[in-house]
């Protein structure tokens, strides 16, 4: 005897009826009759949607009834947008209601249903294909009425925002069986014109039926064509248009659509002087830095010029000179002591030999003198100073010649033990991932990944066997 089901509570039971209906109807849209209307102290809606033949129970809730557009009432055609579900407590099958309307809308709900659905399935309303708004639009052109209060609302934000954006009216009827006509032809001009950063479809609030014309298949497809990007700001923020899903943007009231497009004069003007600041304080910093090494280099070119050792040498030789100057003065009143006293002494009756010693003496006197002369001792000081003049900057340059080739010797001397020397004598450096150096198997395991470094690039390895040196052991 086969064994027997398992059998279910009623709990279970409703429970997977419910997801049942939930997972197998969409959202449906149902017209009939309002009958047994109740408006509990909760605020929801309560009651059955009936036709000649059958009844299902609907539920509004407080949050979205709160949005109808007109008092529901006993008896009263309605067309209703909603998704099947079963309450689970009692077991009642019902609709919980997303929207409801009047049904004198209702046929024109199912033709803008059916349109879009179409429409969508063509792409036209693929995210992919809309452009995005610019930054900071300079000129905007709005298609509205010019005696509603819409053109109104906008000029007020944009100017409380952005006075000087500049903001042209293009009037269009946005109502009526011949407005949707008008309004795409003007928009194709306003697009051909290339005149404007934005173009913005805006309407005030209205019935399905006053909004229609934002409805219209042509409209929505020369909004999707427009080179320059389309707002779409139609209705209350419940209402959608077919210009909704076909625009670059859809703003849920024309007053968003201008919040949307103008960026915040105040905080602008903040933003702008917070980058100000900064800019200022970057560039005075980097004067500064500058100023420092300008000075530091001033400083070590003026100690090193050849100039500043000529002018040392220069101040030595004066000095030179000085005391050259003294002690041939002090040797010449020795020297003119000395000539008196032989003068002295000839005039007193020497003999002649001595008198020719004496003149010798006297003219070598006079022979040294005039070698010592102070025009000769200058003379050949600025002899030399002439030859020592060009010794610097030889000296300068010898220096630096070898500097450069102790430098060159350095880095001759660096590169042959560099590590990357003998990798490229042949070698490689063994690495693992964390970058540390493999130095002996005994720190590797069997699937271990590592990296060879050879002289012109790296290879990556894994760990296949790990072989000792030969006469330590067996190979793993």
């Amino acid at each position: 005897m086969p064994a027997a089901a398992a059998s279910l509570t009623p709990s279970q039971l409703n429970t997977l009826a419910r997801e049942l209906l939930e997972g197998s109807f969409p959202a449906v849209l149902v017209e009939g009759e309002i009958g047994n209307l109740a408006r509990p102290a909760s605020g929801h809606l309560y009651f059955t949607l009936k036709d000649a033949r059958a009844a299902v129970r609907c539920a509004l809730f407080k949050p979205k009834s709160q949005w109808l557009k007109f008092v529901p009432r006993e008896g009263m055609q309605v067309l209703v947008r909603g998704r099947l579900t079963l309450y689970e407590p009692r077991g009642d099958y019902q609709l919980l209601l997303d929207t409801m309307e009047e049904a004198g809308e209702g046929a024109l709900r199912r033709a803008f249903e059916e349109l879009k659905q179409r429409l969508d399935a063509e792409g036209l309303f693929d995210p992919a294909r809309k452009r995005a708004l610019p930054t900071f639009p300079r000129r905007i052109g709005v298609l509205t009425s010019p005696s509603g209060a819409v053109i109104r609302d906008i000029l007020s934000v944009l100017r409380r925002r952005f006075p000087l954006l500049e903001v042209e009216l293009l009037p269009v009827p946005v109502q009526g069986t011949a407005a949707a006509a008008q309004i795409r032809a003007l928009l194709a001009r306003a697009d051909a014109s290339g005149r404007y950063d934005v173009l913005v479809l805006a309407r005030g609030g209205g019935s399905l039926e006053d909004l229609w014309a934002f409805n219209d298949e042509a409209l929505a497809r020369a909004v999707a064509a427009c080179a320059t990007p389309v707002i779409s700001a139609i209705g209350h923020e419940t209402d959608f248009s077919l210009t909704d899903f076909a625009a670059d943007l859809r703003a849920p009231t024309p007053s968003a659509a201008a919040e949307l497009l103008a960026p915040d004069a105040i905080e602008l003007h903040a933003r702008l002087e917070h980058l100000q600041r900064r800019l200022l304080a970057q560039h005075e910093s980097g004067l500064r830095e500058r100023a420092q090494r300008a000075d530091r280099a001033f400083l070590r070119l003026h100690a090193q010029r050849p100039q500043a050792r000529l002018e040392a040498q220069r101040q030595r030789l004066v000095h030179a000179q000085l005391r050259l100057a003294g002690t041939l003065a002090q040797r010449l009143q020795q020297g003119s002591g000395t000539l008196r006293t032989l003068v002295a002494q000839l005039r007193a009756g020497h003999p002649r030999r001595r008198a020719e010693q004496l003149r010798g003496q006297f003219q070598a006197l006079v022979a040294r003198l005039r070698a010592n002369h102070p025009r000769q001792q200058v003379e050949r000081q600025r002899e030399r100073l002439s030859a020592l003049a060009g010794r610097p900057r030889a000296l300068l340059i010898q220096s630096l010649q070898n500097d450069v080739l102790h430098l060159g010797g350095l880095a001759r001397s660096l590169h042959a033990i560099s590590p990357l020397a003998t990798v490229d004598r042949g070698y490689s450096i063994l690495q693992r991932e964390d970058g540390s150096i493999i130095r002996s198997v005994a720190g590797v395991a069997i699937g271990e990944r590592a990296s060879a470094r050879v002289g012109d690039g790296d290879l990556q390895l894994q760990v296949t066997g790990i072989l000792p040196k030969r006469g330590t052991g067996n190979a793993t």
